[in-house]
């Protein structure tokens, strides 16, 4: 079972203050993971921030059955937002984080100025769009309103998996920067902007929602099952991987969770855990 790890009121209140968000925290003083973070000392803990589904289980298996034998020594901490993560990295608050994929992490640093890294790709989380009472993606018509992430990367994404499946035209080039200011040809749609994480809870008040895999996955939805549209695997820019502040990238910690986390073990794991919900994007299973 995962350990959730509390961050400390005064911690919290003011990453909230100065970010307007909030996140899961852990039951250990910051100020001791801060005391670990980025010390590159093997006999210290590894801290690792995380998103809870998929991320932290897959850190939990590596935890519970992989890293003993490695001789790393893992800690994980859960976050419910697609910013803390990444600030405590870069403050040295935890050693590395797994959450995030390169274009959500390209435009995070050009915007806050942080130097955060990829070590290693993992998996990916197919990009969904779901409906409570909608079966088909020609059942949705003009008069309807369908949710967004409205983070820039997941939004843009979100735009182009409803471009792709014929609900929207948007302007030629934009690509993943989309905004609902690029939709050329709306088709009688409205669209209702929210946070990522928040997207699940709007299906009853919305005709469809276009959601992450792992909040997907948290809200006991399967995208190979549920989903009415769905991101295709082949060539897609989207795996999450493994980050560390920029110049970290050699702890000898990092390098071993690497190594577990595009494991065989791990790909089973994910297999045998997900179905098709989350996609091992590394080598295949060793027979």
């Amino acid at each position: 079972m995962r350990k959730n790890i509390k961050l400390t009121a005064g911690i919290a209140a003011t990453a909230a203050l100065a970010l307007g968000l909030t996140a899961c925290g852990t039951s250990s003083d910051p100020s001791s993971a801060k005391d670990s973070a980025g010390s590159g000392d093997t006999s210290k803990p590894l801290v690792v921030a995380a998103s809870p589904t998929p991320h932290a289980d897959i850190l939990n298996f590596v935890k519970d059955n992989l890293a003993e034998k490695e001789g790393l020594k893992l800690e994980v901490k859960e976050f419910t937002d697609y910013v803390l993560p990444n600030t405590a990295t870069q403050s040295g608050q935890v050693d590395a984080n797994f959450f995030q994929h390169k274009p959500y992490l390209d435009d995070f640093n050009q915007k806050n100025k942080t130097t955060i890294v990829p070590v290693v790709n993992v998996h990916l989380e197919p990009l969904g769009l779901y409906s409570k009472n909608i079966k088909s993606v020609k059942d949705i018509t003009a008069g309807q309103t369908i949710a967004v992430p409205n983070d820039t990367t997941n939004g843009g994404r979100a735009l182009q998996l409803l471009a792709e499946n014929g609900l929207i035209t948007i302007k030629p080039g934009v690509g993943t920067n989309a905004k609902l200011s690029d939709i050329t040809d709306k088709k009688g749609l409205e669209f209702k902007e929210l946070e990522a994480a928040t997207v699940p809870r709007a299906l009853n008040d919305v005709d469809a929602a276009v959601i992450n895999g792992n909040y997907a996955i948290e809200a006991k939805l399967s995208p190979a099952k549920d989903a009415i549209a769905l991101e295709k695997a082949e060539g897609n820019p989207y795996a999450n991987f493994l980050a560390v502040k920029e110049g970290n990238e050699k702890d000898a910690r990092v390098q071993k969770l690497a190594k577990l986390l595009n494991s065989p073990e791990v790909k089973k794991y994910m297999e045998d855990t997900y179905k098709g919900s989350v996609i091992p994007a590394f080598g295949a299973v060793a027979k």
